[in-house]
């Protein structure tokens, strides 16, 4: 993902067609962006049109998602998280569970998520 800096909008339209949308004319913001997240191997479109995401698309939105989920940890150890996204950053070493219940940033964790918001400082 070199430099592909993607903004909200286009975030959101991922989302969507994550979800199911089925072509770029669905909803406005999948329309704005479909043309860009294509050209950036994010999306595909089937033969009869349908919008569906790549495997590429599918780790911009994983990761995304794992980002989340460690901004989440640093706020409150207590954060619900989705169990995929646990077993990623636990095999990572970027969490360890608590005894009390719920997650902590371990020092890579720390690190990693230091290093994502001096890349993107506007989080």
């Amino acid at each position: 993902m070199k430099n592909e800096k993607l903004t909200g909008d286009e975030y959101d339209a991922l989302e969507f067609i994550r979800r199911g949308a089925r072509n770029d004319r669905v909803n406005a913001c999948v329309g704005r962006n479909a043309k860009r997240l294509s050209g950036l191997k994010l999306v595909q479109y089937g033969k009869n049109g349908s919008l569906s995401l790549s495997p590429k698309g599918q780790e911009v939105l994983f990761l995304k998602r794992c980002i989340e989920a460690l901004r989440a940890l640093q706020q409150d150890p207590a954060s619900a998280l989705d169990e995929d996204v646990v077993q990623f950053l636990s095999r990572k070493s970027h969490i360890a569970a608590l005894e009390g219940g719920g997650y902590e940033l371990t020092e890579r964790g720390r690190e990693s998520l230091a290093d994502i918001s001096a890349q993107d400082p506007r989080k």
